[in-house]
């Protein structure tokens, strides 16, 4: 069977492998596609696509979109990017705005603390970068403030807490119209890291496709076979499909590998032959 993998991150965003490293990683695996999809940002697209044009693998240029539900912070993919698109462009910029602004309250509630940190720390050496609470998450664990990105993230990084407070949110509703506008294959990216239980899931994934969601990511590195199937009778009910993912992020997520995730994660082929149908027509 062939195999390929729809969720992977680069250092455009929160990824420590470049764009390029990421598709050659992924030939090597011998996986037939490939889909990028930073946070926020498409700036790696054309570098990846330059690398896998000299390989046996198809690049899916892809995007993951950040936005807040009563709260939570809510993750949704979108596939088949175009990363001229000027709308795309302009609304990737507003988004990235207030992400910036959260992004220096955090680093300046942490340097009033007496937290050792840096705008320098966080971009580690690649100013173009989307910063993300992943990347506070490596700075406090590097610097000694917490034992694991896991901890950091328990312990400094929680929405509401003394270090990350929301002044202003992106809205399921506008990535959704930004998804569609600009033509892209919207997928309701991890549903069980949300820890909203199967009926909510169900309620929030149909409240999306009535705005153009065609997809829920059931295979996905933090989620086990039962919850897989549980999300793949939602997907069924409300007529969508099912994508896949490792959410492959490098060194940041050690334990989760390219086209395998965590726990011997596959994801087979027919997944993407599928979104394509739906997607081309």
């Amino acid at each position: 069977m062939n195999y390929v993998d729809l969720h992977t991150h680069s250092t455009a965003s929160d990824g420590t492998l470049s764009p390029g490293e990421v598709v050659r990683l992924a030939a090597s695996e011998d996986l037939k596609a490939v889909a990028l999809t930073d946070h926020d940002t498409v700036d790696g697209i054309s570098r990846a696509r330059a690398a896998a044009a000299s390989l046996d693998i198809e690049l899916i240029p892809g995007i993951e979109l950040s936005c807040v539900l009563d709260g939570t912070e809510i993750h949704i993919l979108g596939f088949f990017a175009d990363e001229t698109c000027p709308g795309l462009l302009e609304g990737l910029a507003g988004f990235r705005r207030i992400r910036d602004s959260r992004n220096e309250d955090m680093l300046n509630r942490f340097r009033k603390d007496g937290f050792d940190i840096t705008w320098e720390d966080l971009q580690n050496g690649i100013p173009d970068t989307v910063v993300t609470r992943a990347h506070f998450a490596r700075v406090l664990t590097e610097k000694g403030y917490a034992s694991s990105p896991d901890r950091a993230f328990e312990k400094y990084l929680q929405y509401g807490g003394r270090y990350c407070i929301r002044q202003k949110i992106v809205t399921p509703e506008q990535v959704m119209e930004l998804l569609t506008s600009c033509r892209m294959w919207p997928c309701l990216a991890h549903p069980m890291l949300y820890h909203m239980g199967y009926s909510r899931i169900r309620d929030f994934a149909s409240h999306l496709k009535d705005l153009g969601l065609r997809g829920i990511e059931v295979y996905h590195s933090s989620h086990n076979q039962s919850q897989s199937a549980r999300l793949q009778v939602i997907t069924r009910e409300l007529e969508l499909l099912p994508s896949g993912g490792s959410d492959f992020h490098g060194a940041n997520k050690p334990d989760v590998a390219i086209g395998r995730g965590r726990g011997g994660l596959r994801v087979s082929c027919s997944l993407l032959k599928d979104i394509k149908e739906d997607y081309y027509g």
